[in-house]
């Protein structure tokens, strides 16, 4: 019965992932099948916590967190959880010993957002680290297989391209975290006055965020390569998206990718994965 319930907890996570996203679950489709379940698991914590922080407005989302927080804890040391997320979530850290740190910043990040809607440099920079930063280095641990040695070599690079994949999301999503949440992530930017100078400096820090990102790319195992190659492809033509639209329509909608021009992305993708143009 206890194989039934890992298989159970298993598809809760691949659900929540492929429910909330497509661009990342066409990416982790791409992965080898050895780690494939692993990045599930991983996504459906990270979708959870940041879905009590932003959607339960009917609830006490300090209380969430904290109860949501301790039962992390617990089932990282139990190496059990009736909460099927969190059981996958744990099989996943403890399987490839993803230091415990990680986890507790991002749990971190969650709660600066449920107090913090105006951030200066110094909590931006802080917040960027807990809420992506340390999401990528947790799929960088099971894409090496843990070997060490790889990790600390490609450990700056996948921050990078999680940071840009973050700060892509902030832009995109303006309007909803400015108008519903009240949040403003971009430090000494006010979105009563923004500007395309603003704006061209924060595109800058990303288009040097993905340079920094791409170079680990190459370096990945080619279980993982293409896979992460789909998704840095889909964020950088999201990102190209915005720098061509004035600034106005950040405030006015939220850019996005059809469905059809993802798949079209992914066919060129894999072509230039398979003539060795990465």
């Amino acid at each position: 019965m206890r194989i039934l319930y890992d298989t159970i907890s298993h598809q809760a996570s691949k659900i929540v992932t492929r429910t909330y996203s497509t661009s990342f679950s066409l990416a982790i489709a791409l992965l080898d099948k050895s780690i494939k379940q692993h990045v599930y698991n991983i996504y459906g914590f990270v979708r959870l916590a940041d879905e009590i922080v932003d959607t339960f407005h009917d609830q006490d989302k300090e209380v969430l967190l904290k109860e949501f927080t301790a039962q992390t804890w617990e089932a990282l040391e139990r190496r059990f959880s009736l909460n099927p997320l969190l059981m996958s979530f744990q099989e996943t850290v403890n399987a490839f010993q993803i230091d415990h740190e990680l986890v507790r910043l991002f749990l971190k990040s969650m709660e600066m957002d449920l107090c913090k809607t105006l951030y200066d440099q110094r909590n931006y920079e802080q917040y960027i680290v807990g809420s992506a930063e340390v999401v990528g280095l947790m799929c960088l641990k099971v894409f090496c297989y843990g070997n060490q040695a790889q990790y600390e070599e490609l450990t700056f690079s996948a921050s990078r391209l999680g940071a840009a994949f973050q700060k892509i999301n902030f832009l995109r999503d303006v309007k909803a975290d400015y108008e519903l949440l009240g949040r403003t992530y971009f430090p000494g930017v006010s979105f009563l006055n923004f500007d395309e100078n603003e704006k061209a400096q924060i595109e800058k820090d990303i288009e040097k965020d993905f340079k920094d990102g791409f170079e680990g790319i190459k370096r990945l195992p080619k279980s993982s390569r293409f896979g992460v190659y789909v998704a840095y492809v889909y964020y950088y033509s999201l990102f190209n998206k915005i720098c061509n639209i004035p600034h106005s329509r950040i405030m006015e909608e939220r850019v996005s990718i059809p469905n059809r021009q993802k798949y079209s992305l992914f066919f060129t993708s894999y072509v230039r994965n398979e003539i060795g143009w990465l």
